[in-house]
């Protein structure tokens, strides 16, 4: 701690929440941000850590993922509860930074998803484009005497936008290098990749959901194994079974992937009801639990080469790619995204043999974004998400 206050001219102290589709824990991380919105800001992560949900809201939180049981009044009550959970977070990383709540400029809170619709609903010629972030920010607001900055995605889908990916606007101010063109892959329950080419213009930068990250492998480990596992940790059960060819080859069909860019997914697709035919296949075949496992597995990291090849490569052949997210702690699909990129040339890194910080990219993302906002100054990629001009997102809870 340097003794600034979250007045001081030209830096900033500000708070980044995060939840994503594998409804793993709060993303919560401090960091220290210098220079004006029209400079290329300077962050420093001060402090990170994940708050894991108590079991009770995690397990509402998957049953609200299902439209069925997302009735008002639980997604009402479900949204106060998840603003006051965001809400511990941010007091808790605060501490862990040696900060007082008065020593914080902003949060900024993505929230959870629990559905996203980006594709046109035409009713009675109005083109309705809709999605749902959870976790009240008037209700962090309030309870860390903090500015909040929530609901980002819908003023971009307002204007035509998939309202995602958003964090790729960051990737551009913070990543970007003149002589070499990188590929950002984050590999959480999506997958997403940022181009970043050599020496680029904020319009030359574009991205885009590759398909399921770690959405199958997470929901079949947890199916299998009735719960008492949420993850394939380590990759143990792949990398003991072996791919089914016939079961690869037929996910590989999945129309997403052809369909062109921008685009993006979630749970909508890759979701419950995907998992159950996956599990069906697996009785009238005879896999092995193992089996399946290693087929998904393998489905993420081909997922990941086949998006380099369709919307990638001949624009701009890439140098490296740099793996973030939980699905970079997995040695077996590092394993198979390396044999996916090699022969085209690609190395694969993680975010922290770059010297960066895997877990909290995308919270520290939802800090910068929220600064931009309170600047009054646009914070969307139009070319990443399909917008049909640059906008200021997120709603302000004072």
């Amino acid at each position: 701690m340097n003794g600034r206050s979250a007045t001081d001219v030209g830096t900033r102290y500000a708070v980044g929440l995060m939840s994503g589709t594998s409804v793993d824990g709060i993303d919560a991380a401090v960091v220290e941000i210098r220079g004006e919105p029209d400079q290329k800001p300077q962050v420093r992560l001060v402090a990170f850590e994940n708050v894991p949900y108590p079991a009770p809201a995690r397990k509402e939180i998957f049953a609200l993922f299902d439209p069925q049981q997302a009735t008002i009044d639980r997604v009402g009550r479900l949204n106060v509860w998840l603003g006051e959970l965001f809400a511990e977070a941010a007091l808790a990383v605060i501490r862990r930074a040696g900060l007082t709540p008065g020593e914080i400029a902003w949060i900024g809170s993505h929230g959870q998803t629990i559905h996203h619709a980006p594709e046109s609903h035409v009713r009675e010629g109005f083109d309705l484009r809709y999605t749902v972030q959870i976790g009240e920010g008037a209700v962090i607001a309030a309870r860390t005497g903090i500015p909040c900055v929530c609901d980002f995605r819908v003023a971009d889908m307002a204007v035509g936008g998939q309202g995602a990916p958003l964090v790729p606007f960051t990737e551009y101010l913070l990543y970007r290098e003149e002589h070499r063109t990188l590929l950002l892959q984050n590999i959480g329950g999506i997958g997403n990749m940022t181009v970043l080419p050599a020496g680029c213009r904020e319009e030359q930068v574009y991205a885009f959901d590759t398909g399921p990250g770690n959405m199958l492998i997470d929901g079949i480990v947890s199916r299998l194994t009735l719960g008492r596992q949420t993850m394939d940790a380590g990759g143990d059960m792949a990398k003991r079974g072996r791919i089914h060819d016939g079961l690869l080859r037929e996910l590989q069909r999945e129309p997403y992937y052809s369909r062109p860019i921008p685009k993006s997914t979630g749970r909508e697709l890759f979701g419950a009801p995907y998992i159950d035919r996956l599990l069906d296949y697996r009785e009238r075949h005879g896999l092995s639990a193992e089996d399946l496992v290693a087929t998904v597995t393998r489905l993420t990291a081909w997922t990941i080469g086949e998006a380099y090849r369709r919307f990638v490569r001949d624009r701009y052949p890439a140098d490296a790619l740099v793996v973030g997210g939980g699905g970079s702690y997995n040695p077996v699909l590092m394993d198979f995204l390396n044999a996916e990129m090699a022969p085209m040339n690609v190395a694969v890194r993680t975010q922290e043999e770059m010297g960066w910080n895997s877990d909290a990219k995308e919270a520290v993302a939802f800090a910068l974004l929220a600064g931009y906002t309170l600047a009054g100054r646009t914070n969307n990629l139009p070319g990443v998400t399909g917008a049909e001009r640059p906008v200021v997102m997120g709603k302000i809870s004072y």
